[in-house]
């Protein structure tokens, strides 16, 4: 199955995005209303999904027409059948995937409430192990212009990063792979991950985790953890997105909601997959919040991710 899902070099020798992090299974409830504890429902409709941070945030990338690859670890069986035929039909390329010869994939049981627009997630992620800097080592880095890491085994991760940091030091600044690194779980661990990427995201748990009150306050106290010259990102929902760039400017971007609110299962990843392809292309900070706002507004009045774009 492997090596099935294993793809050439990209048509034109266009440079990839690559993420790394998680991949599941996501069973997908959509009801009218989150139910009571212990009451007997009947849902609106269900669906499988690709599902997991970097994972979504490759589906995203590939509908913006980015040629993007994902790297995370997978165990084989009908699950793992199912998440790689999914990026095969969005043109992800899967090479890295890490077949790991213990463990189950992991799978989200997700609860989406038509009513309130919000979704509860109950993830089983406990025995398949994380890919490693070793495993990280077969990755021909001249292939990729970005690579977003979400945090998860810090300590491996850092060193990959790294690695990424001694290749660009022998190369000229067009050939040097950007990095850019998620911190969404408020775990201590992850905090070493804030002063290696290029591109900090922050989520608005962990900026409350902190007793930040806001984007701008958070950007503000979090900023002497990320290394000089590195953007800090943070994501406040309803609020729109702040960020911090290189030389210390504070840009902001409204949120751009939806007329109705349907799903926002994945409107994290939306957003910073969208940020990712807009600086890769070379657009401003300001730009790119703004344009990471407009997608994730447009990904909460879907279902899903296709009619994002």
């Amino acid at each position: 199955m492997a090596a099935a899902a294993r793809r050439g070099p990209v048509p034109g020798g266009e440079k990839r995005i690559m993420c790394v992090g998680l991949v599941c299974l996501d069973i997908i409830s959509v009801v009218e209303a989150y139910p009571a504890e212990d009451s007997d429902i009947r849902c609106m409709s269900q669906r499988w999904q690709r599902g997991g941070n970097a994972s979504n945030s490759c589906t995203v990338l590939a509908l913006l027409g980015v040629p993007c690859a994902f790297m995370g670890s997978l165990a084989t069986g009908h699950a793992a059948d199912f998440i790689v035929a999914d990026f095969r039909r969005r043109g992800v390329d899967v090479t890295h995937v890490a077949w790991q010869p213990r463990g189950d994939v992991p799978c989200a049981c997700c609860v989406v409430s038509v009513a309130s627009g919000t979704r509860t997630i109950v993830l089983y992620d406990t025995n398949l192990p994380d890919v490693t800097a070793r495993d990280f080592e077969q990755v021909d880095l001249s292939q990729y212009k970005w690579i977003h890491w979400e945090a998860r085994n810090a300590a491996e991760q850092a060193v990959m990063m790294q690695r990424v940091e001694q290749y660009n030091r022998a190369r000229p600044p067009e050939d040097r792979v950007r990095t850019s690194v998620e911190l969404e779980k408020p775990r201590e661990e992850h905090l070493l991950l804030m002063g290696l990427g290029d591109v900090v995201f922050i989520s608005k748990d962990l900026a409350q985790h902190f007793g930040y009150r806001s984007a701008p306050e958070a950007l503000q106290g979090l900023r002497s953890r990320v290394q000089p010259g590195a953007t800090l990102i943070c994501a406040w929902a309803e609020e729109g997105a702040d960020a911090i760039g290189p030389g210390g400017e504070l840009v902001h971007s409204d949120a751009f909601p939806p007329e109705t609110l349907v799903d926002t299962l994945g409107a994290g990843d939306t957003f910073n997959a969208a940020v990712i392809f807009a600086l890769s292309a070379g657009k401003t900070l300001q730009d790119a919040i703004t344009f990471g706002c407009r997608i994730a507004g447009r990904k909460c009045g879907i279902q899903g991710f296709d009619g994002i774009v």
